[in-house]
């Protein structure tokens, strides 16, 4: 199923509300109105959500219309959706300067409770060029702002009707782009998304996921507000991991270990490294040993996934057997777990953001200039 949106660009960009933090509203706003206001329209925009300045009911109406004269609230504009089979969703939004990115809802009714995941992206494209992912094929265009990471989340969660209060929410920084790579800005959307007097996501449920950017992840551990790590490892070898991830000629598989080893985990926290399998290349039972070998002296679990198909991607999906056998090797020593694939008819899984379209033959192809 898709839903199509017409969506123009008028390069008239207002001064965009989410994305600051108490204290930046508060110098926005001026000294001319008392420190209150600010924290009304903060409650507004990240708790209650709403989608204009004017309905800010709790607001003199004077200063409304002053607020909507200079200010905006900042939400992406959805310029496409797409339904899958499973329920996933896969919005194309388009941001300010008309360029668009993927996020991606994955709803999940479970046997207690439901819980809701939204895959966000950290830069438009990106830079790091893992093989067998179709968003390296786009390379990048730039990087997110604070307000564009966190808009994804708000876009979605009055899309759908979630509430963070209420509702079982996760978040992903797994969609497009390497976060490590714009990491002040994913701090600054993790402080906002974290804030226990705006949208109060628990650390506990935002997750990054990195290639492996050595110096990014120590500074990461140095935050006192931070979303838990993930690293995509790959490989069970030094040689394969650099043919697989072109990024591990700069930051060495050794180095990115040691690394994973020092980082300062809290007491509720565990190392997560995802291990994307792909058919007669890393998915024996030799790499399942390398793996545990690797991951011996870490407080670490691992989630397999195997490969997601895509034009232009040049490795296969290996037989649920081989995922399974992979899999019953590493869960001897530690936890592991085999990630469910979730819309892949609709390029919405793991390692398939690329802006793809649909080409009226039932095939997506990628966007043209007019959905970007």
């Amino acid at each position: 199923m898709v839903l199509c949106y017409t969506v123009h660009y008028t390069g008239d960009m207002a001064q965009a509300i989410v994305g600051l933090e108490l204290a930046d509203l508060k110098a926005t706003l001026g000294l001319e109105h008392p420190a209150f206001r600010a924290r009304q329209v903060y409650d507004a925009v990240y708790r209650q959500r709403v989608p204009d300045l004017v309905q800010i009911t709790n607001l003199p109406v004077s200063l409304r219309k002053e607020l909507a004269s200079r200010l905006a609230v900042g939400l992406p504009a959805a310029a496409a959706e797409y339904k899958s089979t499973d329920g996933t969703r896969r919005y194309l939004l388009q941001l300010e300067d008309g360029r668009t990115v993927e996020t991606v809802l994955m709803p999940e009714d479970g046997p207690e409770s439901k819980r809701d995941t939204v895959c966000i992206s950290s830069q438009v494209g990106c830079p790091v060029n893992c093989q067998f992912c179709l968003t390296a094929l786009m390379g990048l265009e730039r990087n997110l702002t604070a307000g564009e990471i966190v808009g994804q989340v708000l876009f979605v969660m009055r899309a759908h009707g979630i509430s963070s209060e209420t509702d079982r929410l996760n978040i992903v920084m797994m969609g497009m782009g390497e976060p490590l790579l714009n990491l002040p800005n994913v701090l600054k959307a993790t402080r906002i998304l974290t804030d226990p007097t705006g949208i109060g996501i628990s650390q506990k449920r935002i997750t990054l996921s990195t290639a492996g950017i050595v110096p990014k992840i120590a500074e990461l551990g140095r935050e006192p507000v931070r979303p838990k790590l993930a690293i995509s490892l790959n490989a069970s070898t030094e040689e394969q991991r650099r043919e697989l991830m072109p990024i591990t000629r700069k930051y060495s598989l050794k180095d990115l270990l040691a690394t994973c080893k020092a980082y300062p985990l809290r007491p509720w926290e565990k190392l997560t490294f995802e291990y994307v399998l792909l058919k007669g290349v890393n998915d024996t039972d030799a790499d399942a040993r390398r793996v545990v070998r690797l991951l011996a002296h870490l407080n670490a679990k691992v989630n397999l996934i195997a490969l997601n198909p895509g034009p232009g991607i040049a490795f296969e999906t290996p037989d649920p057997e081989r995922v399974r056998a992979f899999q019953e090797i590493v869960r001897r020593a530690m936890p592991c777990f085999v990630r469910k694939p979730r819309g892949r008819d609709i390029f919405a899984a793991c390692g398939q953001l690329k802006r793809e379209v649909p080409s009226g033959d039932g095939t997506f192809t990628l966007a043209t200039d007019e959905h970007r």
